[in-house]
């Protein structure tokens, strides 16, 4: 059989990153930016008030401790003022929350340390100032956050909501980001039903589309179309042939060695397409390559379990990979934890077992999503998962505390001791 890290590289080695676009900030959001982003702009981008209150010279107020200083207000500045008032020995202006600062000005006083403590009152002639501030106090510095051509943010960053907030602040408007990943996603089966319809004996509802599209969009991809087909190969060429603006196809069923397996019957002598066999449980046989056009093709075995841990062993990382993820991401590294319970292990493959997590106590546990364990067949049970433990070919059995490696997969895990979350 095939190591599991032996088939990932090779799956990893036949995709690439997909072209990059410019697009306008606002189309650019979870998409990965292509090269990295650098500050137009200094920021913040001018001297300016962080506090609501008095732009004054140090030297005017330093004693007002000792004794109420009056300072003659010459000027009112809003935020997004461009007056830039001269201010002498003695003299003040009344300045908002980010306002920019007169040039003259070094210090702030905020309104609750004068006899001025109404921001919607007039302005008025003169203030009182009744306490002392620090030189430079309330004073936000030209680049005190990022200077211009400082880094941003790094290619193969993900542009969350606040990654975009920076890179609108650096005085960017445009972003080149790579393009989702289009995937056509094809569950195999003539025993699969729509979900929700009555079933027959024999028939089961199509858990597989829905799971695996759902998968793939919150991988970063865009699912161009979801369909499932019967046993029939002829049924799943015209399928493909549907497919071919796609830049992956994910098929699950008909990969193992079943007398009406589609999957192997139409791709049987393909050298572009091939079928593993990967030490693995669940999720031993695969099949990989792929298609004339280009696309990508992904064989996940039928069981819904199965599907799942190949596609975030897999799956996943191809499509994090053609968006410009660094290595970082796309090869999950596990995390330290401890067995919340005793589980079998299959002897000589490496177990991949869906698992609920919790931390409590600074530790993190993983205990296995149904007393069964990793088998393939246990749906009802993913519901649970945050993720899953990763145990070696060589350990025969699991018990409750021993230490096992856990890969997350987003779920949002307390830090707190004592909490407990799955």
């Amino acid at each position: 059989m095939t190591p599991i890290s032996d088939h990932l590289d090779r799956v990893l080695a036949t995709v690439a990153p997909l072209p990059p676009r410019e697009v306008p900030l606002a189309d650019a959001w979870d998409r990965r930016i292509a090269e990295p982003v650098r500050a137009l702009v200094p920021i913040p981008l001018w001297r300016s008030s962080s506090m609501d209150g008095y732009a004054v010279r140090y030297d005017d107020v330093a004693s007002a401790d000792d004794a109420p200083v009056t300072l003659r207000v010459v000027a009112d500045i809003p935020a997004g003022s461009d007056l830039d008032p001269a201010l002498a020995p003695g003299d003040a202006a009344r300045i908002m929350t980010g306002a920019v600062l007169p040039t003259d000005a070094d210090t702030i006083v905020q309104l609750e340390h004068t006899d001025r403590l109404d921001p919607l009152a007039p302005v008025s002639e003169s203030v009182e100032v009744r306490r002392a501030p620090s030189r430079g106090l309330f004073v936000r510095g030209i680049g005190d956050d990022l200077a211009t051509g400082d880094l941003v943010a790094g290619a193969g960053t993900l542009t969350t909501a606040g990654v975009l907030a920076a890179v609108s602040s650096a005085g960017h408007g445009t972003l080149r980001v790579h393009r989702a990943p289009r995937v056509t996603v094809i569950a195999t089966g003539s025993e699969l039903v729509a979900p929700g319809e009555p079933v027959r004996r024999g028939q089961i509802p199509d858990a597989n589309s829905l799971m695996v599209a759902a998968l793939v969009r919150r991988a970063g991809g865009e699912v161009d179309a979801v369909a499932q087909v019967g046993d029939d190969p002829a049924e799943l060429e015209s399928a493909l042939a549907r497919a071919g603006g796609s830049d992956v196809v994910v098929l699950t069923g008909g990969v193992s060695a079943g007398a009406y397996d589609p999957v192997k019957q139409v791709f049987d002598g393909s050298r572009d397409v091939t079928f593993t066999s990967v030490s693995m449980q669940p999720g031993k046989p695969q099949a990989f390559g792929t298609l004339p056009g280009g696309a990508v093709l992904f064989g996940l075995p039928g069981n819904p379990v199965s599907a799942w841990v190949s596609f975030h062993v897999f799956v996943r990382p191809a499509l994090l990979a053609m968006q410009g993820a660094p290595d970082g991401e796309v090869r999950l590294a596990p995390v330290p934890g401890r067995a919340g319970a005793d589980w079998g292990t299959p002897p000589g493959r490496t177990q991949i077992l869906p698992a609920r997590l919790s931390v409590s106590g600074g530790v993190l546990t993983a205990t296995p999503v149904h007393a069964l364990g990793s088998k393939s067949h246990l749906t009802g049970s993913l519901a649970l998962a945050g993720g899953y433990a990763v145990v070696p070919a060589e350990v025969e059995r699991v018990q409750a505390g021993d230490a096992v490696d856990v890969v997350l997969i987003g779920a949002d895990l307390p830090l707190a001791a004592g909490e407990d979350g799955v």
